[in-house]
This record gives C-alpha cells, structure tokens and sequence, in this order.
C-alpha cells in the first residue's frame, strides 16, 4: 500500500512514536500554542516573562518538570518522550525550553541524582509541581568551558559549610528558591544544595540580552553563605556530578533546537507558497526548492538522530560521546535552517512578526550553552583519536 507523502513529515518519523509518545507531543505542543505563542513575541521584546512563576505550575501540572525522573511527584516519562517535549517547548521559544531543561535537566537531576534522601523529599515535590524553581550555578564570570577552574570555595566552620563565590550566566536564577552550587573544597569538587534565601546570597539579574530574551538568566553572588552540614549532595564528588547532569541537559537541547529549527522551516514553507514575485509564488523558483529541500534534509536527519539518541538513552547504553554527537549535529545545522529561513523571507525575516529571527538569535545562545561547538568537537576528537587535545 503506498502512502502519502507529507511535507511536515517526509520520512515518516511519526510511525517510530508510540500513542503514548504521540500525546505527549500533542499535550506540550497544545500547551505551548495556547500559553506562549500568543505573548512570545511581546515577551520577547520587553526582555522578560513576567508569568514565568504561573507558567512553571503549568508546567508542572502537565508533568513537564522533570519528567524523565521517577518518583517524589516527577512523571517517570521516557528518555523520548522528554525530548519530544523539549522539541514542542522550543518551537515556541528555547527560553521557555530553558526554564524545564535548567528545572528537571539540572537542578532536580542533581538532587535526584547526588542527592540524600532527605533533600529529595525537601525538595523535588515542589520542584515537580513547579511550586519551587529551581537553578544549576555551574559557570564563572571567567570559567565556563573549564570548569574545573572555578573559584568559588566552600570552607568548613564546625559542622557548617561557608560558601563564597560568584557564579554567571545562571537561567532562574532571579526566580529560584533553590540552587544547585557547585564549589572547590578542601575535598576536591561538590555541589551543595541552597535555600535562595540564605543570608549573603543575591541574583541579581542580566539584562540587555538579545538573545534568550523571554528567559530569566542571572548572576549568583555568594558572599558567606553558610549552610548546615546537610546541605552537601553526599554523592557527588570531582567534577564527574556536575558533568553528568550537563549531558542530561544536553540531550534535551538535541531534540529542542530542532524545535526552532521546525518552526522557521515550517514559516519559510508556508511564506514560499504564498508570497509572489514576478508573477508567481517565490516557491516556484528553483533557488528557492533548493533552498527549501535542503531545510527539510537537515531537520528530518536531526530528529532521527534525536530519536536514536532517545531510545539509547532509554535503554540505559547512551554515553556522554555520543550527546555531543547530537548537540554538535543539531544546533549547528538548527541555527542554519533558521538563517536559510530568514533568507527566504526577505526584510520580513527581521520582524518579531514571523518567529524567525527570534528563534535565530536564541540558537546563538543555545550554540555555545551546555558546551560550545569546539568543546563537543574536542569531546569527539577524543573519543575518536584517543588522545586529549583539551590543553
């Protein structure tokens, strides 16, 4: 039996999704055309998301906070089905994919993972229903591909801790009431865990971004911030904890790029049949098919690559090499689709009328987050090689 060909899906992607997989996309993809979609481009123009708390209950409420974690209110979602969600989330926007991959990805993924289980159950079931955010402080003002590096220091006093440093470029961290710190000690690299109202902690806020603009991105300020004992993620220790939760995060941005990268092919597609010049739609033009097949190529390679990547993931055989295999592949050639998009529209691909250069210029942002193009390729290059060539 022959089947049609559809051009939102030509090599029949959907037929690997499971109904179950299917509603979730449906469920996230409903939620983001109802919720964010009708402010984005406002909220993207002011610089801020002034419902951001509403928005993580609903978030919440869907199930989309740490969804792929199991237990204490998180949903037990598959590796998949996370990403599918991630792909939904950023086709309306990567800051608001930001707010649920910094959520679940990092902040819950490190207490669920490192973790007592006393923090798990302090914290996780308000994180899971979007009562409390949550943020990950990993980076410095001058350490952020080299982390091991950071200067931010937690020296004991009694059975206290005494955490002093800064932290940079930190999504939520304004908003949160928790943060994830990670500090040199005496004992080598560990992440604690901090109630954001602690005496001596601050975030204030980055502005004048033109990237990731509907996204509450900060600095953290830690000028003696002491914490009880229990504070410390008892099983996290060297710079393995911080690591593994940045893969976690960095499998969800191999499926939510090409959530950007969808929607400014879609918009390309839909303006080439209906825009016309010299008497016809600019869609009949061969530069333009050209233009447009090679779009959907690198988009549908994308979400197979994302969906292979899903299943390992799923199976428990997904390593850190081969993430960077997908955040390198997909962001690159996501942020292409949306400046070949942009091509095809002409002086309205500037406009915060179409999406286009919205999602181009956040692609500039989730380009060089969780890890820039150099650093995966270093990471491949090792893997491949055999040989470090980091320093």
């Amino acid at each position: 039996m022959k089947t049609s060909f559809t051009p939102h899906d030509p090599l029949g992607i959907d037929d690997l999704l499971s109904p179950e997989e299917l509603a979730v996309r449906s469920t996230v993809r409903q939620w983001a055309a109802d919720r964010v979609l009708p402010h984005i481009a406002e909220w993207y123009e002011r610089g801020e998301v002034p419902v951001i708390r509403e928005l993580a209950r609903e978030l919440g409420a869907i199930g989309a906070l740490g969804m792929s974690l199991t237990g204490y209110g998180c949903a037990g979602a598959s590796a998949v089905q996370y990403g599918l969600a991630c792909l939904e989330l950023e086709a309306a926007d990567s800051g608001i994919r930001s707010i649920v991959s910094v959520q679940g990805s990092l902040a819950m993924y490190a207490i669920h993972r490192f973790g007592s289980e006393e923090q798990k159950q302090r914290w996780l079931p308000g994180m899971a229903a979007g009562e409390i955010i949550g943020c990950f402080a990993l980076t410095e003002p001058d350490h952020g591909s080299d982390p091991a590096g950071m200067r931010t220091y937690a020296k004991r006093d009694g059975t206290d801790w005494v955490l002093t440093g800064r932290k940079m470029w930190i999504t939520n961290g304004s908003v949160a009431g928790v943060a994830v710190v990670w500090a040199q000690t005496d004992e080598g690299i560990r992440g604690f865990v901090v109630p954001t109202d602690s005496r001596g902690f601050s975030a204030p806020e980055i502005t004048h971004k033109w990237s990731l603009r509907a996204s509450v991105t900060s600095e953290l300020v830690l000028d003696e911030v002491r914490l009880p004992a229990d504070a410390v993620l008892p099983e996290a220790a060297g710079l393995g904890g911080p690591l593994s939760c940045l893969s976690h995060a960095r499998y969800g941005i191999v499926w939510g790029s090409l959530g950007a990268a969808r929607t400014c092919f879609e918009t390309a597609l839909e303006y080439a049949r209906t825009r016309e010049q010299f008497g016809r739609p600019i869609g009949g033009f061969q530069l333009t098919q050209a233009k447009l097949a090679d779009m959907a190529v690198e988009l549908h390679k994308g979400l197979l690559l994302a969906h292979h990547l899903g299943r390992r993931m799923d199976a428990g055989t997904l390593r850190p090499e081969q993430v960077s295999f997908g955040k390198l592949n997909n962001v690159r050639e996501a942020i292409e689709i949306c400046r070949t998009a942009r091509t095809i529209l002409g002086a309205n691909g500037i406009s915060l009328e179409y999406p286009v250069m919205r999602h181009a210029t956040n692609l500039e942002s989730v380009l060089t987050y969780e890890g820039t193009v150099e650093m995966h390729q270093l990471v491949l290059g090792k893997a491949l090689t055999g040989i470090d060539a980091f320093r």
